[in-house]
């Protein structure tokens, strides 16, 4: 038997009224919930979900179906060297974010409110200001005649600036900047979970301070490094403008890709089949992560 139907027939008459009322205040608080959540739905669905996939749908149907825009974008060299680059880009951003964002997220885990308050504007900062004024001062501070070039030169530690931009270096730098807030955060929201009478425990037994790091905090806070990592890396691979501003030809990624062939070429099949494969792409990570990893430990079962 059920153990619903074992509570139902242990509750005595005088309860049973009392269930009842609470089922009628469950069920009524549902709708309302409801009611309050479906107009942001049909406003999300009406003005994002359909409009994406009725702009999916035209990859196969171009005007009839078909799947030469896939095969295309599977067969060409040219794309797959973009797709590859994309990646790299994408995974070099990533490991940065992650290399810079560790420490500042275990440094706002373990120092007191009053200094956490004062730091953390200065990572929320960037959120503040819009990522062309960032991109430009960039490439006034890494251009040929740049801040930083100006500096190493009049300080004679370098005969002739140095090409710090429209390079790999000067897109990497410019990614990592802008995603470093959003590995700090998740990191962050892992590590104030850890408690910190697992370290003192670890240290009352004698245990160093890189032992207690790398067998208690380290493990416990994989979870931040696995969601700060899949955040980064979804949000880098659809990067646009920053390759395109401090980036050369050489550092093309696919959404500059797709631009252009929807807005010079007005091949919008092609378009749509490139923006599809990234979907998967995307998706296919997170249900990855999800299956080795819950998503659900950053705040906790």
């Amino acid at each position: 038997m059920a153990p619903q139907q074992l509570e139902k027939e242990e509750r005595s008459p005088a309860e049973r009224p009392f269930a009842r009322q609470l089922a009628r205040l469950e069920r009524w608080e549902k709708l309302t919930y409801l009611a309050f959540v479906m107009p942001a739905l049909l406003l999300l669905a009406v003005l994002f979900v359909f409009p994406i996939i009725k702009f999916l749908l035209i990859s196969v149907f171009d005007p009839t179906f078909t799947l030469d825009n896939f095969v295309r974008a599977f067969t060409r060299p040219v794309y797959l060297r973009i797709f590859w680059k994309t990646f790299e880009i994408s995974l070099m951003t990533t490991l940065g974010a992650l290399f810079l964002g560790y420490p500042v997220a275990y440094l706002f885990a373990n120092v007191p409110t009053r200094v956490r308050n004062i730091l953390l504007p200065l990572v929320l900062f960037p959120f503040w200001t819009n990522i062309l004024v960032r991109m430009y001062a960039w490439m006034a501070l890494l251009g040929h005649n740049g801040v930083i070039n100006q500096l190493l030169v009049n300080g004679n530690l370098i005969g002739e600036p140095l090409p710090l931009l429209f390079n790999r270096f000067s897109v990497l730098v410019g990614m990592i900047h802008f995603m470093l807030p959003y590995m700090i955060l998740t990191l962050y929201s892992v590590m104030s979970g850890i408690p910190n009478e697992l370290m003192q425990a670890a240290a009352s037994l004698g245990s160093p301070p890189w032992k207690r790091f790398y067998r208690i905090y380290l493990p416990l806070s994989m979870p931040g490094v696995g969601a700060g990592c899949l955040l980064v890396f979804i949000l880098a691979i659809a990067f646009f403008v920053t390759p395109a501003l401090l980036g050369s030809i050489r550092e093309t990624m696919i959404s500059q890709v797709i631009e252009r062939e929807i807005s010079e070429a007005f091949n919008w099949g092609f378009g749509a089949a490139l923006s599809l494969i990234l979907i998967v792409i995307t998706t296919t990570l997170y249900v990855i992560y999800n299956r080795v990893m819950s998503i659900e430990k950053i705040h906790g079962e």
